[in-house]
């Protein structure tokens, strides 16, 4: 079994890049194949709205005809059998190399039916995996939990299952003394990372173990 793994944050050993790491420990666990990787290393862009995925009998059909560096992700995402992406919350929602490569990824496999319908080829586990500095109650008055499910939705709809794993008021910064910031209480944020952030890699490992069985 093989689970493919990609970070969507800049950073390679941030929060997002952590929890992701503790999925692919979970799923070795259990004798997976796993391979992250990481967004930013990619030269890419969003969807040019090219339209070269939906036309009738062209070479590309129900695939993304542009050809960059994320290309060769993309198709190795059709050999895999689950899929788990990584997202730091930045002004609301995903990062942008994340929303690129989610258009990518996933417009060419829907279809203009009535109701909208899927050409992948099979179902697949997916879970997205969101980082934020906010408080699980700030996500609901800010539009982040929304925002957060329609990535779970959209995953569910084109590859079948999807489930997400929140982590709130991470810790951003190493040293929150250096940073000009009123909003963060530093005691509260550290006493979060020594004792939430552990909780959310444990609930990630069990994700990667979920996976595979």
């Amino acid at each position: 079994m093989k689970v493919l793994l990609v970070n969507g944050s800049a950073r390679k050993n941030g929060n997002t890049a952590t929890l992701l790491k503790k999925v692919a420990e979970g799923a070795n666990s259990r004798g997976a194949e796993t391979k992250l990787v990481h967004l930013y290393d990619l030269n890419y862009k969003g969807c040019t709205s090219c339209f070269s995925c939906k036309i009738k009998g062209g070479k590309n059909y129900g695939k993304c005809g542009f050809k960059d560096e994320l290309t060769p992700i993309l198709n190795e995402i059709e050999t895999v059998d689950a899929l788990v992406l990584g997202s730091p919350i930045y002004y609301g929602t995903v990062t942008g190399e994340m929303k690129s490569f989610m258009e990518r990824l996933m417009f060419p496999y829907n279809m203009y039916a009535n109701p909208y319908k899927t050409l992948f080829p099979r179902k697949i586990k997916t879970g997205f995996i969101f980082t934020m500095n906010q408080t699980e109650e700030e996500t609901k008055t800010t539009g982040i939990a929304r925002n957060c499910l329609v990535n779970e939705y959209l995953l569910k709809f084109t590859f079948g299952s999807s489930e997400s794993l929140m982590s709130y008021d991470t810790y951003q910064f190493e040293d929150y003394s250096k940073v000009v910031q009123e909003r963060f209480n530093i005691d509260k944020k550290e006493k979060s990372r020594e004792e939430i952030f552990p909780q959310d890699c444990k609930k990630a490992f069990e994700m990667g173990k979920r996976f595979v069985s």
